[in-house]
């Protein structure tokens, strides 16, 4: 629930403010002075607006606003008095107050002050965030939480940016491992300058060490090529590092150790500077020891690992970024579109996000490109709804599904109640026409013939959903007769 900070020293006033902001479907935060409502905003970087008193008796909105200026704090401020002075309201906005109301001010008027706020709030998050990500300066403040899980991750962020070391982002396809990489890189002493991407999933295997090293040299005073020298003095990262060849980790081993790119047609090694983050969405220390990744170089990734959680264990982020992305494509298609029901966001928050915020990032952007009104309300979200409506439908048929009174035996254990279903269910598909239990390798064979067919053949994508690598799902592809009239590799 989206948190704003309710300021006034009068008590009766202070509670009737709050009441019009939770009936408007925020959670306020109360202060009784001016130097009470700076701490809190210290304390709570989560705060989205805030309603401030003018006329306080240690310190007065005007100061509170010029202290705000000072140390930062980019959070949209609606100034309430009592005398009406046309001085007195120039001099709030000029101090950064983004609307002011008279009192006593009637709840539908607080209300509309609320959400413009609000929604004032996101659209200059949504400006800095951008500005920032072109000139490669992003920081803390444009990574969009709410959630406790969260919080070890912009600490760990903090102090990545802190030194030159490799860092290791870890988590789920989504999640916004490309932003946190954006964000150590803004916030540390490389911030503007460059701030290079190699996504190597989506490159042929056979062209990633020269895109990554760049062709060889054509003379002594020829300029090396390459993402890693593009990166010089900068930011190199490295999308998806577990699916890098063996020969191209060896030379990103030299790099890390030496800071040195051995190079053809030049007679020594060059120097390079560069700071590198990669991610991955699967373990690299499981892919370390399955030989897929060298355990050398995974020692020398694994400096400072940073975990991002899944959407679906963070869901306090849920609205903030729903409102974030309903407010930038609402700008980008034209729409008018104030932001989502409270409905519509129990809805989104109850959903498990597979996709994760990539995922809810799509799913705002249908819903605001096809909406009538100005606020975005369940209807809007029909894929969700029907997800639901499937979900509950097959928790009934399991509900009414009965298991055999008998119970089942696995190596002499005795399975019953739910374990009942999930055998019953699974023994279609792996018992075999003889009546025998099919072999694992006939079931790993269907499974890699869904699994192409489901994703269309490319082949990176069937290999990070079966959990593996390439090079081993090719090896499967040979072993089962299944790589005949397969193209090269797809993102």
């Amino acid at each position: 629930m989206f948190r704003v900070l309710i300021v006034d020293d009068d008590a009766v006033q202070l509670r009737l403010t709050s009441e019009v902001a939770a009936r408007a479907g925020f959670r306020p935060i109360t202060a009784a002075s001016g130097r009470e409502a700076l701490d809190l905003l210290k304390a709570d970087p989560r705060i989205g607006a805030m309603v401030l008193d003018l006329v306080m008796p240690d310190l007065d909105g005007m100061a509170v606003l010029e202290q705000m200026r000072r140390a930062g704090f980019a959070v949209p401020v609606i100034v309430q008095t009592s005398q009406v002075s046309l001085e007195t309201v120039v001099s709030a906005m000029r101090q950064g107050a983004v609307d002011y109301v008279v009192k006593p001010v009637s709840a539908e008027r607080m209300t509309v002050s609320l959400h413009n706020a609000v929604r004032l709030g996101e659209l200059e998050s949504l400006l800095r965030t951008d500005r920032g990500r072109l000139n490669h300066s992003m920081g803390l403040g444009d990574i969009v939480t709410r959630s406790p899980a969260m919080e070890r991750v912009q600490s760990l962020c903090a102090r990545a940016a802190r030194t030159s070391h490799p860092i290791l982002i870890e988590g789920e396809a989504g999640t916004g491992k490309d932003l946190l990489a954006r964000v150590i890189h803004g916030t540390g002493e490389r911030s503007g300058r460059p701030f290079v991407t190699a996504h190597c999933a989506a490159i042929d295997p056979a062209d990633i060490d020269t895109l990554l090293f760049g062709r060889p040299l054509a003379g002594r005073d020829a300029e090396p090529s390459g993402k890693v020298f593009e990166a010089q003095g900068g930011t190199l990262l490295l999308d998806e590092v577990g699916d890098l060849p063996r020969p191209t980790q060896a030379r990103l081993l030299t790099l890390l150790e030496r800071g040195e790119v051995e190079t053809a047609g030049s007679d020594r090694p060059l120097r390079v500077n560069v700071r590198l983050v990669a991610t991955t969405s699967r373990r690299l220390l499981n892919l370390a020891r399955a030989g897929e990744v060298r355990e050398d170089l995974y020692y020398r990734l694994n400096v400072l690992p940073i975990y991002l959680p899944p959407l679906r264990d963070r869901r306090e982020d849920v609205p903030a970024l729903a409102a974030l992305f309903a407010a930038r494509h609402a700008a980008e298609l034209g729409k008018r579109v104030a932001g989502l029901s409270e409905a519509a966001l129990e809805l989104l928050r109850a959903f498990d996000w597979p996709g994760n915020v990539r995922q809810l990032e799509n799913v705002v952007y249908r819903a605001v490109a096809l909406a009538g009104t100005a606020w975005l309300e369940p209807a809007d979200f029909p894929q969700i709804v029907a997800f639901g409506a499937g979900r509950a439908e097959a928790l009934r048929q399991a509900a009414t599904f009965r298991a055999p009174s008998a119970p089942v035996h696995i190596d002499d254990a005795r399975v019953h109640g739910r374990n009942e279903v999930k055998v019953a269910a699974a023994a279609d598909r792996f018992v075999a026409g003889t009546g025998e239990v099919a072999a694992l390798a006939d079931v790993e064979r269907e499974l890699i013939v869904f699994a192409l067919a489901r994703y269309g053949y490319r082949m990176s994508r069937v290999a990070r959903a079966l959990g593996i690598g390439r090079s081993t799902l090719y090896r499967k592809l040979r072993e089962y007769g299944l790589d005949e009239g397969l193209a090269s590799d797809a993102a």
